[in-house]
Parts: structure tokens; C-alpha cells; sequence
């Protein structure tokens, strides 16, 4: 068996400069570590797990709380970055679920030994996440609210207002929005909605505003034959996620609806799929790796250095994508 003696003799480095390179900490330059760890490597070095939580009082497991979002491309993108981020750190990560188990999120958690907990925005049972958030394990949430606890969010108020800019520059005034259903996220993505309209004169009927469920495209295709129903209906239409837009095509077509010659649309989230559309979708992309990866690397510092980690909220913007599906009206 490979020992951290052997790695120290092949790279003529001390025991406790390749201890610092294994175990990701300072003191070491990056090209050292780097040497280090190839060697370690080549070697076929595996670290003695238990000594190691023995020595640290850590397991490097860092446990991810989701419900049924994976199929999403966006929450597989920010799970990438967390993944990378805490691959190259050193942990590894579990994920927790409560489906079919008796055990909540934190007992989960404490059997799977968890150095801390990264809590993707989703739908969840609110009593086991505030359980989890009051309990002492280093905690992270993406687009969720916890007292104490550092959070990672998309510029949901800002990602909007900036769509609604996008829209009146393009010369739309009926501007139509379907959004998720209720919760921080919607209800911040509402606001910035309001904002934007508020800021450029754009006036807002009550019945231009409705709501569907995210990432559910018969939902959104019953929303948009009510908006196009209208007799002064929107020129055009914001869903709450690229998914969703599918279910307002599709109405479209049935009514025999041109994209954007009759109604333009505006997607959520900026995923391939809106690139790949004919026409291609105007959306708002969201920074699914920066967010990933800040939310790793917060909940890292927690971990490591908890005497003076600062709780914090960190906004990520993204940008809204241009695309074929908004008709330019200003155009004289």
C-alpha cells in the first residue's frame, strides 16, 4: 500500500508538504501541490478515510438536498459546478432525499455523516428544511431563505426588469406574464416584473397575469388560450421557464399562430433547448455554473473555517438572450 512516505520520497518533499497538497491546505505553492497530487496519483495513493476524519474531525462529505429537480437542465448544471467545485476541495458529495425513507433530511444528514448541507431550490417539506436549518451543520441554501444561513440566488428581481427592458426596446407595451406558482422565487420575479413595467409606463391588466406551474407545458398552454382569448390580448408573452414555452407553441399552432408574427415569447433559464428551437427562444439566461459554484465554495469556508466565516447573501446575475421569437415593433 502507497503511503504519504513513498509520495514524500519520489517528489523529494517533506511528509508534512504532501500532507498540505492531499489534504487541499495552504502552505504549499500551486504547482507543488499540483506535482503532488499527479504523483500520489501514478502512485494509485488512496487516503485512509477514518484516520483522516480521526485527524480533521471531518468526513469531506457534503450532503445535497433536492426533490425530483435533476431532470431540469439548470439544476444538472448548477450540480455539475457544485460537483466540480467540491471535487477539486476534496469531498465528496451524498444526496439526501426523504423519499422512501422514515428518515427526515437531518438524520439523513447525520448518518451519512455530512460536513454540511447544500440545499438546491426545489419543493420541499418546509418543516424538515427548518429542522435541518436550525440544527449546528454548516448550511448553504440556492434560492431558499433561512435565518443565519448563507444563501445563493439568481437576480430573480433584476432578471426581470431586464426582460421587461428588453421587450420595450423592441416596442411591446401588452406584455403578458405567466409565472410559477407561489413562493420566494415567483413572488420576487413578480416584483421585478412590476418594476420594469412601472419604470418604462408600461400598463398591466390584472388578466395579463397568471399563473401555471413551472416546468409544466399543458399548464402553460391552457394560461396562454386564456391570454389569446383576450380581445386586446398581449403582444407578447413571458413564461416562467423554457419548458413551459413548449405548452404556449403548441397552442399556438393549433390556433395556427405564427412565433412571433402574431405573438412573440419570451422564455426562463436559457438552457440548450432554447438555443436549438426554430425560432430560436428569447429567454433570460441564469449563471447555473457561477451559482453552483459559489454555493460549493461558501459552504467549503463554513466547513474549514467556521471561528470567522460571515454569513452572507450573494446575488448572481445573469442576461437576457435575444432570440427570434420576439417580433420587433419599433421598427417603423
Amino acid at each position: 500500500m502507497v503511503t504519504i512516505k513513498d509520495i514524500a520520497l519520489k517528489t523529494g518533499v517533506s511528509i508534512a508538504a504532501v500532507s498540505k497538497a492531499l489534504n487541499h491546505l495552504p502552505g504549499i505553492s500551486a504547482e507543488k501541490a499540483k506535482e503532488i497530487l499527479d504523483t500520489a496519483e501514478k502512485m494509485g495513493y488512496f487516503p485512509n478515510t477514518a484516520a483522516r476524519m480521526l485527524k480533521t474531525n471531518r468526513s469531506y462529505n457534503i450532503g445535497i438536498v433536492y426533490e425530483n429537480r435533476l431532470a431540469h437542465e439548470y439544476f444538472s448544471q448548477v450540480l455539475e459546478a457544485v460537483r466540480n467545485e467540491t471535487s477539486a476541495k476534496g469531498y465528496d458529495l451524498t444526496f439526501l432525499s426523504s423519499e422512501g425513507s422514515n428518515d427526515g433530511y437531518y438524520e439523513h444528514a447525520m448518518r451519512r455523516q455530512c460536513d454540511g448541507i447544500i440545499v438546491a431550490q426545489g419543493n420541499f417539506d418546509k418543516a424538515e428544511l427548518d429542522r435541518l436549518a436550525a440544527s449546528t451543520l454548516p448550511l448553504v441554501a440556492i434560492d431558499q431563505q433561512f435565518d443565519g444561513h448563507t444563501e445563493i440566488v439568481n437576480d430573480n428581481v433584476g432578471s426581470t426588469e431586464d426582460i421587461v427592458k428588453y421587450l420595450h426596446e423592441m416596442g411591446h407595451e401588452r406584455i403578458g406574464y405567466i409565472h410559477g406558482e407561489d413562493g420566494e422565487v415567483t413572488r420576487q420575479r413578480l416584483t421585478g416584473f412590476y418594476n420594469g413595467c412601472a419604470k418604462y409606463g408600461i400598463k398591466v391588466p390584472k388578466k395579463y397575469v397568471i399563473a401555471a406551474k413551472f416546468q409544466e407545458p399543458k399548464d402553460s398552454g391552457l394560461a396562454t388560450r386564456r391570454l389569446l382569448a383576450l380581445k386586446d390580448r398581449p403582444t407578447c408573452i413571458i413564461y416562467p421557464d423554457d419548458i413551459s414555452y413548449l405548452g404556449g407553441l403548441t397552442e399556438m399552432e393549433h390556433q395556427h399562430l405564427s412565433i412571433p408574427d402574431d405573438c412573440s415569447c419570451v422564455g426562463y433559464d436559457g438552457i440548450r433547448l432554447s438555443r436549438l428551437l426554430r425560432p430560436n427562444l428569447a429567454t433570460y439566461h441564469q449563471n447555473a455554473e457561477e451559482i453552483g459554484r459559489r454555493a460549493a465554495e461558501e459552504l467549503i469556508k463554513q466547513i474549514e473555517h467556521p471561528q470567522n466565516y460571515k454569513v452572507d447573501t450573494y446575488v448572481i446575475k445573469g442576461n437576457v438572450q435575444p432570440g427570434a421569437t420576439v417580433k420587433d415593433l419599433a421598427v417603423k
